[in-house]
């Protein structure tokens, strides 16, 4: 057990850690907060290029879309446009690179979220919307995707949860974030405890979500 607490646990190299460790943490959010809202808009667009759309000509590309970015490992994908568009002529700065890097990835899900929140809507809600006089566009940003997105949020909420987790392949450029420092610190120290110390700074951020989304998830199976 001594052992066990000595390498893993040790209250020393967390307390000579920590500092640099919410330094990472600082940019994990910040890297959060930027790729999460974009995949958002992403993928809402994505669905609604799928369902509003009857040409094949749009919803063809959107699928072959769709399943490219899906099925590409998202650390394959950053690797390949942070290290490969430099041939073409691209040089992008590692945030910008992991930023394009998730854009492309996410909005794949949450497109494939959005698009079944969307179709989750039953058409009478369009047809009496328009009845009242509303245009289009209208009844889609006040009526369809408001109870299309109350119906995918707890699936919403677990992609974010994963987005979040993801964050940690930007380590693969160098971006310093917080697992990429507590490895840096691991290296230093000669002790994973830096690594434990950024689990546990991980469960207690995404803890709470998880409750929320159990709550979410609850919610749903009672309403239905």
């Amino acid at each position: 057990m001594d052992a066990l607490l000595e390498n893993f646990f040790n209250i020393a190299v967390f307390r000579e850690v920590l500092p640099f460790l919410l330094q990472g943490l600082l940019t994990t959010l910040g890297l959060s907060a930027l790729v999460i809202p974009t995949g958002l808009l992403g993928g809402l667009a994505v669905a609604l290029l799928a369902t509003q759309s009857q040409h094949k000509f749009i919803t063809l590309p959107v699928t072959a879309y769709v399943d490219l970015f899906r099925a590409l490992p998202p650390i394959v994908l950053l690797i390949f446009i942070y290290f490969g568009f430099p041939f073409l002529g691209l040089d992008l700065p590692k945030l910008l690179a992991v930023a394009l890097g998730f854009l492309l990835n996410n909005s794949a899900y949450y497109g494939e979220i959005f698009r079944a929140g969307l179709l989750s809507v039953p058409a009478g809600q369009t047809e009496a919307a328009r009845s009242t006089g509303l245009t289009r566009v209208q009844t889609l940003i006040h009526v369809v995707i408001p109870q299309a997105t109350r119906n995918v949020l707890p699936d919403l909420v677990s992609n974010s949860i994963e987005v979040v987790k993801l964050t940690t392949i930007a380590s693969v450029v160098a971006l310093p974030e917080l697992l990429r420092i507590a490895r840096d610190a691991q290296a230093l120290v000669y002790n994973p405890s830096p690594i434990v110390l950024a689990a546990l700074i991980y469960l207690a951020i995404l803890w709470p979500l998880v409750r929320w989304l159990s709550r979410l998830e609850h919610r749903n199976l009672l309403a239905r």
